[in-house]
């Protein structure tokens, strides 16, 4: 039920002109894409290093609540117009995108992974002033660091693997397969 409406939304975005127009532009879906992945680097980069300090890995020596700071606004500007190109992209392939395993895992992998953030921030925020200055930050810091490094890596694996066709639904695979990927008309097929 999920992935029929999940696939019937899909098909009205792609139904509209902008999208054709966009994913079959000369240029554009270009521009948008290198945008996207540009933007992903600075958004990445600066939370690795966040990460990094916040896992008593780097800058030491430097308080974590400055490192976090300094970082915050490249972070921030980076993540909001990486997510506008992501959405961008989505809407250029609706469809396909939809029925990739690898997109699906991308998206329950973000999810957790802004969810993560959220509480990592809180925590980062209420310890403030304890740690700060500590070389190794508490456990539960370390933990979160690590979870968000994790998962935004996972992010970017299956981001990557999204090109790739090797679970499309134009393939013979498993029921269980179709019904991750969302392959709609393949799951009906099969039963």
């Amino acid at each position: 039920m999920l992935n029929e409406w999940l696939l019937n939304r899909a098909r009205w975005l792609d139904s509209m002109a902008w999208s054709t127009d966009l994913h079959e532009s000369l240029y554009m879906y270009a521009w948008v894409e290198t945008t996207h992945v540009l933007t992903l680097t600075v958004f990445l980069g600066m939370l690795f290093i966040i990460d990094l300090r916040m896992l008593g890995l780097t800058f030491t020596g430097v308080p974590a609540s400055k490192i976090a700071d300094r970082l915050d606004i490249p972070m921030l500007i980076g993540m909001v117009i990486m997510v506008v190109t992501g959405f961008i992209l989505y809407f250029a392939i609706p469809v396909r995108s939809t029925q990739s395993i690898w997109f699906r895992i991308k998206v329950v992998l973000m999810i957790a992974a802004i969810a993560n953030a959220f509480l990592f921030r809180a925590k980062m925020k209420a310890a403030a002033g304890t740690w700060d200055l500590d070389p190794k930050p508490p456990k539960n810091i370390r933990v979160g660091a690590g979870l968000s490094l994790a998962l935004w890596s996972g992010v970017v694996i299956t981001g990557r693997t999204i090109a790739y066709d090797w679970f499309d639904c134009h393939k013979e695979l498993p029921y269980f397969m179709y019904w991750a990927a969302g392959c709609v008309d393949e799951m009906a097929a099969f039963q």
